[in-house]
């Protein structure tokens, strides 16, 4: 099911960027566009909307909006994380330039909205609420992990605020606004919107969990990458948290002083001291966690278990990134 959305969103996708103007302002837009990944939250979209009997045509409106949205925050982050990649390719202001980037993406999000008006105006006072929420959220997820790059105390509730709001918010928001668009009542809605987010911060903690022990060609990046850039993740912060003594002075070493400047020798030697404080065990059993509460969330939509498919199989995509 998930797959057969995702090939007629991709047709979907494809129409979009045929019909827009072919100026420089909508370059980067294309480009970013075109360069793939796993259309989670259009697929939630258009998922979610024909659970409750949608009309297509409208969930198709939505899901371009959320995925358009999504990749705008994508030009944008990379921009202030200097990144030179995105999805094995070019970054957008690597491509073109910073303010390129910066317009582009401003463009795409009044796309993004210009998609939500064509929903339809009898839904669009509660899709433009949740759609404005969740984007303010994800800003301020943004601006947390910015914060964070510049603090050595982040704590683990610290964090997980942070991948709530920048990450799974929209997950939620994306299954939420095509239960809207489909008519369905507040209370299915919003279970699905919980189902979403939790689902997403189970998947964001697996994410965690793989740069450091997953297997990279299954996994689809460097492994440890996290650690060669000290990024703060639920695995460093909990290490950091948990280790005492000489251990404790070693991760400090590592993640704040430049102790080893061997790229292979520090994820090598962080992993070692992850496995030694079982680090791996409490971030599978987390992010496990969240899955489990996903599914409580799943069980409060009134939809019969055969209109659950699509949102079972959703779960199973997302925990089968095995290592």
């Amino acid at each position: 099911m998930i797959d057969a959305i995702r090939k007629e969103f991709e047709s979907s996708l494809e129409a979009y960027c045929d019909s827009l103007p072919n100026t420089p302002l909508y370059h980067p837009v294309k480009y970013i566009l075109s360069l793939g990944g796993k259309r989670i939250r259009p697929i939630l979209v258009v998922l979610s909307s024909r659970a409750f009997q949608g009309d297509d045509k409208v969930a198709f409106h939505g899901a371009l909006a959320i995925e358009i949205f999504h990749n705008f925050s994508l030009v944008h982050d990379d921009i202030m994380d200097e990144a030179p990649l995105r999805r094995g390719n070019q970054t957008v202001h690597s491509k073109w330039n910073d303010n390129a980037a910066i317009l582009s993406g401003d463009a795409m999000l009044i796309e993004a909205y210009k998609q939500i008006a064509l929903t339809g105006k009898n839904c669009l006072a509660d899709v433009l609420e949740v759609f404005n929420a969740t984007s303010i959220e994800v800003c301020e997820g943004q601006q947390l992990d910015m914060d964070f790059e510049a603090s050595n105390s982040v704590t683990v509730d610290q964090y997980l605020e942070m991948i709530r709001l920048k990450t799974a918010v929209l997950i939620g928001c994306a299954l939420e606004i095509g239960a809207i668009l489909a008519g369905a009542d507040d209370a299915d809605a919003r279970s699905l919107y919980e189902f979403g987010k939790l689902a997403g911060l189970g998947f964001q903690l697996q994410d965690d969990y793989l740069d450091a022990f997953g297997d990279p060609e299954r996994f689809g990046k460097q492994v440890g990458g996290d650690i060669i850039s000290n990024k703060k993740t639920f695995l460093s912060i909990r290490a950091l948290e948990k280790s005492t003594g000489k251990t404790a002075d070693e991760l400090h070493g590592i993640f704040y002083q430049n102790a080893i400047t061997d790229p292979v020798e520090k994820v090598n030697r962080v992993v070692s001291i992850y496995r030694d404080l079982k680090i791996d065990i409490e971030t599978r059993e987390k992010s496990n966690y969240y899955f489990e509460s996903a599914r409580k969330s799943l069980s409060c939509v009134s939809l019969t278990h055969q209109q659950k498919t699509g949102f079972r199989e959703l779960l199973a995509f997302l925990e089968g990134r095995k290592t």
